[in-house]
């Protein structure tokens, strides 16, 4: 098994509780870690052969295009996502950091971790 992981995906996305939010957006990053059986790519050398870091970037992005009013929302279908679109993934984990959110203080981000 080995651990690949994604890490510092930026996206500007409009996920918030306040219709503000929504409406003005702000910049969210994303970390992925996947648990994966890796054995047969790091004999064949063939892309084909594990998960492609590109389709998983994809599978995030589309995911992160529809809004959400709650980060626990938004992670559990990132997770649910990946473990779908990528079978031979076996435990996923993501971070969602929202960057500058509108609690009345200053603060670099929230974030939320859910694994499956």
């Amino acid at each position: 098994m080995a651990l690949i992981t994604i890490e510092g995906m930026e996206f500007y996305a409009y996920h918030g509780h306040f219709a503000e939010e929504q409406l003005i957006g702000t910049w969210f990053t994303i970390d992925l870690f996947l648990t994966t059986d890796t054995s047969k790519a790091e004999i064949s050398d063939n892309l084909h052969d594990t998960v492609n870091y590109l389709e998983v970037y994809q599978v995030v992005k589309r995911e992160m295009e529809i809004n959400s009013k709650l980060l626990e929302h938004l992670g559990r279908r990132i997770v649910g996502a990946v473990m779908t679109h990528f079978p031979t993934v076996t435990h996923a984990r993501v971070i969602v950091k929202k960057m500058n959110p509108p609690l009345g203080g200053k603060m670099d981000f929230v974030s939320l971790t859910i694994e499956s």
